[in-house]
């Protein structure tokens, strides 16, 4: 996903993925709508909880279009958004700064880059909100850990975490959660999608924030094994 995962079926299916058409399973009823959906509204309860924050800092890992955030804040009135969308297809991130133009969120930009490098967030973290959505079922289950073990560098302090993750056999979510918890965050939600695979889970820094450390956190699978 990134509520958009471009990446995704690519690797789950052992195909070369069709960026456009397979976007187009995002206009009809479909369990990727449904999970986009579940992240929107996980979005908008947390700039809700930021009332006091502004502006609220945001940083997306493979960030697609854009469609998770940017979706949540078509719809809500908040424009003090401030941070990066780090996204490596550069059709999609173009498309991404339209949609930020035409909301008029001048202080959020897209950066053509490799999302699971953690240097390309150096100058937007400490982020209040951190969306890892569509990457956790991308990677191999090592950089999976080493991203969650390097959420504290990107977080503020009581800063959110939205994640998604598929749950097939061999389901792993249960051990994101317990990872995210050794990390120091507190869960507040995990939420299967309806009819589907997929789970979102959100999650908000109690322990330490970290300083930043460059690394390669993840690697994209771009096909199936």
């Amino acid at each position: 996903m990134s509520s958009s995962d471009p990446h995704g079926p690519g690797a789950e299916s052992g195909k070369s993925l069709d960026w456009r058409a397979w976007h187009a399973g995002y206009d009809h009823d479909s369990p990727l709508r449904r999970r986009l959906e579940i992240v929107q509204r996980h979005i908008t309860g947390a700039l809700d909880a930021f009332d006091d924050v502004s502006p609220v800092r945001v940083v997306s890992m493979c960030a697609g279009e854009g469609r998770d955030i940017l979706g949540a804040l078509s719809r809500h009135p908040r424009r003090d958004i401030q941070g990066l969308l780090v996204e490596l297809e550069p059709e999609l991130a173009g498309r991404a700064r339209q949609n930020i133009a035409e909301l008029g969120l001048e202080d959020l930009r897209v950066e053509v880059g490799d999302a699971g490098r953690s240097i390309a967030y150096a100058d937007a973290v400490p982020a209040d909100l951190v969306l890892v959505c569509g990457v956790f079922g991308n990677i191999s289950d090592e950089d999976v850990e080493r991203t969650v073990g390097a959420l504290p560098e990107l977080c503020s302090a009581s800063g959110r975490v939205i994640w998604t993750r598929h749950r097939r056999a061999p389901d792993l979510t249960p051990s994101i959660r317990r990872w995210l918890s050794e990390a120091g965050f507190e869960e507040l939600e995990f939420e299967p999608v309806p009819d589907g695979e997929g789970s979102v889970g959100v999650a908000t820094l109690v322990g330490v924030q970290a300083p930043l450390v460059d690394q390669q956190l993840f690697s994209f699978n771009r096909q199936a094994p």
